[in-house]
């Protein structure tokens, strides 16, 4: 049973219908941008496949089945006070309780340009194993947080670094939920939230599970050498971040000059956010993203419908000028930490070595196919990845 801290607010999401009908008229109107002769997707994202995303949003995408399928989660909104500026932050965030008589906390935590939808296909079976053929034991009650700045934890009103953010979820669990010991599994932006706390509150966070490479670790003088995998590897990264990573540059210097086209234009936003659902599985230039298209366009009508295409990009600003992105001497990530990597990411997966430099890693499975957002395009093998791991934790 939930003893919910007095404060949280039972919450369920209602769109306006007005919203949704002026979302329709903006997306009738859409200008479509000129791309050069025979480009599939080495330009970006690519006008065939735009046009038909615009098309399937407008006439077909029904937002209410979504909706639906959120709201049939438990789902609450609750005030935390910011460690970066003593103010209070709103966090909305969706629990669904395990089965059995022991299920265990998880904490799952999404990135950009994701949102909690990125989990709608694996929260039932993480919570519910025995409905799919699995065992009631590997049953967790699995809280899915939405970051500051997206979907429902609004208003943001200044940019909040991941490690101030770890220290919110932190609060969450322990002061709200009252689980004073949990699980942790993210990607992407959440999995650099996760490390903070596996490094900052490793009492409470008694293990973590990601599916991307996140923090760098501290090397220094008195750090072993690297290895010729290493110096190769690292090289290697740098050469997919000169191709993928202009978005990065962008969201972490110029957040409000971008904002302007992406809380303008839905089809705008469509076009930023989709490309990276190509990009990060590295998808072939001659094939569209990897996921249903359904999907995408809800993952992207979240943002469009509560308005934080813009206040999601903050992250990027403050985690540069915080110093988040990377350990410092003398910092290391303590909880025992199990990865599951994807050789598609914009990250590679690492030689052995790199990530025990900065975790306590007990843990590593290279997947053989798929990218970035995992738990949307490979659910079994994220689902049973995460059994695997946690199966023998005590919490």
């Amino acid at each position: 049973m939930l003893r919910l801290a007095p404060a949280t607010e039972k919450f369920s999401i209602a769109i306006p219908e007005a919203a949704l009908a002026d979302l329709k008229d903006r997306l009738a109107r859409t200008r479509f941008p000129a791309e050069p002769a025979d480009a599939a997707w080495q330009y970006g994202s690519n006008g065939a496949y735009m046009r038909r995303v615009i098309g399937h949003w407008q006439t077909r995408f029904d937002w209410r089945q979504w909706e639906a399928r959120l709201n049939a989660f438990l789902q609450y909104r609750v005030k935390l006070k910011r460690p970066d500026t003593g103010t209070l932050q709103t966090i909305h965030f969706l629990i669904e309780p395990g089965s059995g008589d022991t299920p265990r906390p998880l904490l799952l935590t999404h990135g950009w340009p994701g949102s909690v939808l990125e989990f709608i296909a694996v929260i039932e079976k993480l919570a519910h194993p025995e409905r799919f053929g699995g065992k009631v034991e590997d049953a967790f009650t699995v809280i899915c947080p939405t970051l500051p700045g997206y979907g429902f934890s609004m208003p943001l009103e200044k940019p909040i670094a991941p490690r101030a953010i770890a220290r919110l979820w932190r609060d969450l669990m322990v002061e709200v939920l009252g689980f004073n010991r949990f699980l942790v599994q993210a990607g992407d932006w959440g999995s650099i939230v996760s490390s903070w706390l596996g490094a900052d509150f490793s009492d409470h966070a008694a293990a973590l599970h990601l599916n991307m490479v996140p923090l760098r670790p501290p090397l220094t003088k008195d750090s072993a050498p690297l290895s010729a995998g290493e110096k190769e590897w690292i090289a290697h990264t740098k050469k997919l971040y000169a191709s993928e990573a202009g978005y990065f540059a962008i969201q972490s210097t110029k957040p409000s000059t971008l904002g302007f086209g992406l809380s303008d234009s839905p089809a705008g936003l469509a076009g930023w956010v989709i490309e990276k659902f190509h990009g990060f599985p590295r998808a072939p230039a001659e094939q569209g993203p990897p996921f249903d298209l359904d999907h995408l366009i809800a993952n992207v009508a979240l943002y469009w419908l509560t308005d934080t295409a813009t206040t999601s990009t903050w992250m990027y600003w403050a985690a540069v000028r915080s110093g988040d992105m990377a350990l410092k001497p003398g910092e290391f990530v303590r909880s025992p930490t199990g990865f599951l990597l994807p050789p598609w990411d914009l990250v590679p997966p690492p030689p052995k070595g790199w990530l025990e430099r900065g975790y306590n890693v007990t843990h590593r499975h290279d997947l053989e196919r798929g990218g970035h957002f995992v738990a949307m395009e490979q659910p079994e093998a994220f689902v049973a990845d995460v059994q695997d791991f946690f199966r023998n934790m005590v919490v």
